[in-house]
């Protein structure tokens, strides 16, 4: 899944934004009747692997994500604009894809955004198996 910044805002290029939006990410409490394999946040945008427990319907998650994510930083950071576009963009994981392989592409991002020259120099990501 893919949820950008309203007009590609860096927001999370700030580190204290961004270790913020990271543990939010982390929190189980965020993602109510689903479960983060793995997520990563760049200056801009945000990626995860998320999977959709039982009778939880992957609108009312992200839109849950967005809510709980955008409150936070606008109380705890002042930041007073739109946090995030509207929708979302999403790809469903077909039973034989590798989800090992695409959480490695997921976290690759920062690489090849230039931001680390390893995925372990960027703080920003997590992914439960790795």
């Amino acid at each position: 899944m893919t949820a950008v910044t309203h007009q590609r805002q860096r927001y999370f290029a700030c580190d204290t934004v961004a270790r913020a939006m990271a543990r939010l990410c982390h929190a189980p409490d965020t993602w109510g009747d689903a479960l983060a394999m793995c997520w990563i946040v760049m200056p801009d945008h945000w990626h995860g692997l998320v999977q959709i427990g039982p009778g939880a319907d992957l609108s009312r998650c992200i839109a849950r994500f967005k809510a709980l994510t955008a409150r936070s930083l606008r109380c705890d950071h002042h930041i007073d604009a739109e946090i995030w576009q509207s929708g979302f963009h999403d790809h469903a994981v077909r039973r034989d894809e590798d989800l090992r392989a695409m959480a490695r592409y997921l976290i690759l991002n920062p690489v090849r955004a230039g931001l680390a020259a390893c995925v372990g120099d960027y703080p920003y990501w997590n992914a439960g198996w790795l």
